[in-house]
């Protein structure tokens, strides 16, 4: 069946089904494999229509969806939707193994395995002889078991850059998709180079960069070059990210809140517009900064205050 439609409000917690106690005894795996045989009887004959017309490139769109309707309910609080989410998104796994099982790729059980396995592998300080001192020695650990992974497959297949005597080597950036939305990439990228000890010692010096950056970006506007300005307001954007990632933030996420906070005092603003009986588009410039403010003050409760400087909108 097609994902729902965003519009639509999901039950309360009261609402469906009651669950017995016997539900909650019931082991996970069971209910993944009637989760999978659910989803192979949708997609058979006298199945159900929009499921049977789906393709792996067509479910795209819904599995990003779906990951961030994840990280929206999570920052809800509400367990119920959290649970209902990780549910959606497990759905999208289900379907493209489903679809892959009746090409005859694979199938849910490969899945699972190699998941299984890959965890196993990659945590030989639980499962082998190998021990780590603490997180930090957990990351550089599994990226080196990453990269040798990745020179055996890549050895194996054939596949892959090779080193001066012809042998397969791989790089510790290897495997971070070049399809990633920029901000995600630049934040993978650094991350990766942070766990072998390419970092800053201490924030000051990545906020020092990104205060070079800026100067930088300052020097390709004097210059009027369109190319240099792209040049270096990418590095600007990719030491911002830098940023993001030494203070332990994820800036795709931490972006996408400051857009929806832009979003609700920017509707804020037409609505107080309205009220004065005009568009926001017809009130003049300085009392735009002043509806800003009020919209602000309205979400801390509190009286706005008349900047004193006048600049662009921003949060």
């Amino acid at each position: 069946m097609p994902p729902k439609k965003k519009t639509i409000r999901k039950s309360p917690k009261s609402a469906g089904p009651k669950r017995n106690s016997g539900w909650r005894e019931e082991s996970a795996g069971l209910w993944f494999e009637r989760l999978v045989k659910l989803q192979a009887r949708l997609r058979a004959a006298n199945g159900c229509p929009w499921d049977i017309e789906q393709t792996h490139l067509k479910l795209r769109t819904y599995l990003i969806e779906e990951a961030y309707e994840v990280l929206e309910a999570l920052e809800s609080g509400d367990d119920a939707k959290f649970a209902e989410e990780l549910g959606d998104l497990l759905l999208q796994v289900v379907f493209h193994a489903q679809i892959a099982t009746e090409e005859g790729r694979f199938n849910a059980a490969d899945v699972v395995r190699e998941i299984h396995q890959k965890m196993v592998r990659r945590h030989p300080h639980v499962f082998g002889e190998k021990r780590a001192k603490d997180a930090s020695e957990v990351l550089k650990n599994w990226e080196q078991i990453k990269a040798e992974e990745r020179r055996a497959k890549n050895s194996e297949q054939g596949t892959g850059r090779r080193d001066e005597s012809g042998k397969a080597s791989a790089s510790l950036l290897d495997g971070i998709p070049h399809t990633l939305p920029a901000v995600m990439q630049g934040y993978q990228l650094t991350r990766r180079a942070s766990r072998i000890g390419f970092d800053w010692d201490d924030v000051e010096g990545v906020i020092t960069k990104l205060q070079e950056e800026l100067r930088e970006l300052g020097a390709a506007r004097t210059v009027q070059s369109p190319e240099q300005i792209e040049n270096e307001l990418g590095d600007v954007l990719f030491a911002a990210v830098n940023l993001a990632r030494f203070l332990k933030i994820d800036p795709e996420i931490a972006l996408k809140r400051t857009n929806a906070k832009f979003k609700s005092r920017f509707r804020e603003m037409e609505r107080l517009a309205r009220v004065s009986g005009r568009a926001l588009g017809d009130v003049p410039r300085s009392e735009m900064e002043l509806l800003w403010d009020q919209a602000k003050a309205s979400e801390r409760g509190k009286p706005s205050r008349v900047r004193s400087k006048k600049a662009a909108a921003r949060p």
